[in-house]
């Protein structure tokens, strides 16, 4: 008998990921979706992170794309932020959270899925670093 791990196809992996999205999960915080219900490759994503209490983000709501290219979950999806946000692994260009500057996307685990990303994004508006850090005005998105 071995002890080789089974690897879950792609498509299972996102299909789900979409059921606990739609079923919701947490403290309701975070939230995603898929982008096209017709997008056979599950590919483009929406989240929702909701400002944690404390910080110059108490209260506003954040959304992020993520795109899951064809080698997710070996690799970690693009992620990118549409509402303008100031915080210290944001290109504040683009919005594009820098995976040098964001250490779960640097240190990508197959096991880790779009929640995570979206939690630990909640928890990266916490640190020292990002909780006082001047905010664009709300409402306002990159423009990419």
């Amino acid at each position: 008998m071995s002890n080789s791990a089974v690897v879950v196809p792609r498509n299972f992996r996102l299909l789900e990921e979409l059921e606990r999205g739609e079923k919701g999960f947490g403290d309701g915080n975070v939230s995603y979706g898929m982008d096209d219900g017709e997008d056979v490759f599950m590919r483009s994503w929406t989240g929702t992170v909701i400002g944690p209490s404390n910080t110059v983000h108490d209260g506003r709501i954040y959304t992020v794309k993520l795109y899951c290219d064809k080698d997710y979950p070996d690799k970690p999806p693009a992620v990118r932020f549409e509402s303008r946000i100031n915080m210290a692994c944001v290109n504040q260009e683009s919005g594009v959270v820098e995976p040098r500057s964001f250490p779960m996307l640097a240190n990508w685990r197959r096991d880790f899925t779009m929640e995570n990303i979206l939690t630990e994004l909640r928890r990266e508006m916490q640190t020292g670093q990002n909780r006082k850090l001047p905010q664009p005005p709300e409402g306002s998105t990159f423009t990419c």
